[in-house]
């Protein structure tokens, strides 16, 4: 399936109560699954739970660009065309910048 179809499968499935749900608690909902992929990952979950959790974040991202009207596919290819958006190299160059969260 490409990006393009994946976005209207979502559309076609969820829109009108995204719509009616808003911008906001639908990008919370995001927040929420990434914590649910979170922790997935941090309690070393199987690999099946991972991906149903990685969809998830996936499906509620395509459903906030519905409704603010971003096509996904045209905004990756226009940021990741072929290398790195930043040191424009493939593969990246960039510093690895150090987070702050230890695990």
């Amino acid at each position: 399936m490409r990006i393009a179809e994946f976005q209207k499968l979502i559309k076609d499935i969820y829109f009108e109560k995204d719509k009616a749900r808003g911008v906001m608690p639908t990008f919370l909902w995001i927040i929420e699954e990434v914590g649910e992929l979170a922790e997935c990952i941090l309690k070393r979950g199987d690999n099946e739970n991972i991906k149903e959790e990685i969809a998830d974040v996936i499906a509620w991202i395509f459903s906030l660009a519905n409704l603010l009207g971003i096509d996904v596919e045209e905004a990756i290819k226009s940021k990741y065309l072929d290398v790195c958006p930043k040191c424009k190299s493939r593969p990246c160059v960039c510093k690895e910048v150090k987070s702050t969260i230890k695990l």
